[in-house]
């Protein structure tokens, strides 16, 4: 099968190549999948960049120990191991082989193996495409905005990094909860993310929120490219800081260290609350339901074949990337 072998760290162009490798074995509790589509994230241009060099070690000193990028996908079942139920041959389903820090088994490919646990049907009114770029930066929103922020009507929510895979997807569903939500982006998107729902939008080219008088019941920070203490300023009494690794547009680590002094030093009374998931059924499910519904729809900025895979890494890696990049297959 053809897949995106990363043969070592550095710039996408020079350390991505398509190749011919075996296709994945199933193990106890895998479905094969033939994959239709898939979607970059922050820890596949991290785990190519093998930036910063201490996380190496994880990552695999000379070069990755998985060499396959990818864990959101969308395809059809071709197989299932013999301990598989709900999942048949030629079913459609969407999902991730995501599983903590790292993917087992990349997406970037013809053919890939995910624990069945990580896979539910497709919403029939969604292309391949957008189900693939909807997983982890929805499971993320929908975590941050719903079962951990927990937005109910009137909720003062500001959104940095607004126009982002998992900015895009916090500002529709914390609009939908009742939220006033304001968004934070760059000029050229603030159109599209007011047409998101976000009652208010910041243009941070010319404003910065953390010198600003409005107050937030909560945060939730993309991007990470204030001090947190900056950050909490803006808060309202009881109101929660919620820092974002996993989505943040500066990068999956960059913000760290701002992270730790928050989690640490507790901002004084501030309340911090770092954004956290786990796939399950039940919460993809959650996911397909909000899709469905159209109360969240999936922005994608481009969609490159699977033979141009590492100039969508190289995108993403800019940093300017404007909701999500799509892989087809």
């Amino acid at each position: 099968m053809k897949a995106i072998v990363q043969t070592g760290y550095g710039s996408p162009e020079r350390v991505l190549r398509l190749q011919e490798i075996e296709p994945p074995a199933l193990r106890a509790g895998d479905a094969l999948i033939r994959v239709r589509a898939t979607s970059v994230n922050t820890p596949d241009w991290v785990t190519v960049a093998g930036a910063p060099y201490v996380l190496r070690p994880v990552f695999g000193l000379r070069g990755p120990r998985t060499p396959v990028r990818g864990t959101d996908v969308a395809g059809v079942v071709e197989a299932v191991a013999g301990d598989v139920t709900g999942l048949t041959a030629g079913d459609e389903v969407f999902g991730t082989s995501w599983a903590g820090t790292l993917s087992t088994r990349g997406t970037f490919a013809e053919l890939t193996a995910v624990p069945a646990s990580g896979l539910v049907a497709k919403p029939a009114g969604l292309s391949f495409e957008e189900a693939a770029a909807s997983v982890m930066s929805g499971l993320t929103a929908l975590a941050a905005m719903q079962s951990l922020g927990n937005v109910t009507p009137g909720m003062r929510v500001l959104v940095n990094g607004a126009s982002g895979g998992v900015g895009t997807f916090a500002v529709q569903i914390a609009g939908a909860l009742g939220g006033e939500v304001t968004g934070v982006c760059s000029t050229r998107n603030l159109d599209l993310v007011r047409s998101l729902g976000a009652a208010h939008v910041i243009d941070y080219t010319q404003t910065d929120f953390t010198r600003g008088g409005e107050r937030y019941d909560l945060i939730l920070d993309n991007v990470l490219n204030h001090p947190p203490a900056a950050t909490a300023r803006v808060l309202a009494p009881g109101g929660v800081l919620m820092p974002n690794s996993v989505g943040n547009t500066g990068g999956l680590f960059a913000g760290l260290p701002r992270m730790a002094l928050a989690a640490l030093n507790g901002l004084g009374s501030t309340r911090v609350q770092f954004v956290n998931w786990k796939v399950s059924r039940a919460s993809l499910r959650s996911l397909a339901t909000w899709l469905e519904s159209g109360h969240a729809r999936v922005v994608i900025s481009e969609v490159h074949p699977l033979a141009d895979a590492a100039r969508a890494v190289a995108h993403m890696l800019g940093h300017h990337a404007v909701g999500k990049i799509a892989i087809s297959v």
